[in-house]
């Protein structure tokens, strides 16, 4: 479809939920279509493949380092290992360029390594 027709669509849309509902009600309409419900729900632009898979190996990590913290025995040294995480990710969230991406998942994983090997030296 043209984006001038999907731009008339939108607005006629926009147009027609506006209005009161007494209004929709008088023309024995709800104003209520499943298309205007799911148009409204989904996110702006959808994900690729490869961008989808790289999300889901960068949530396994952070899944990961939460669940390996957790068997830290010192409190504060896992409270400070969860924060330092959390921090992480939440200062890199916006990253788009999938090298700097890649990049941060492998410093990531071996950051993760370090923090096993610590453990399993601690615990024998």
């Amino acid at each position: 479809m043209p984006t001038g027709e999907r731009l008339q669509r939108r607005k006629a849309e926009a147009r027609r939920c506006s209005r009161s509902r007494g209004a929709r009600e008088e023309e024995g309409r709800s104003g209520w279509s499943p298309r205007s419900m799911v148009t409204s729900r989904l996110a702006p632009a959808a994900l690729t493949l490869k961008q989808f898979l790289r999300r889901q190996q960068v949530l396994g990590l952070y899944r990961k380092i939460l669940q390996t913290a957790r068997q830290i025995p010192n409190e504060v040294d896992r409270q400070y290992v969860k924060e330092w995480a959390r921090e992480e990710f939440k200062r890199n969230k916006d990253a788009t360029d999938e090298v700097v991406i890649r990049m941060m998942v492998t410093q990531g994983t071996m950051q993760l390594q370090e923090l096993e090997r610590s453990l399993q030296l601690a615990q024998s």
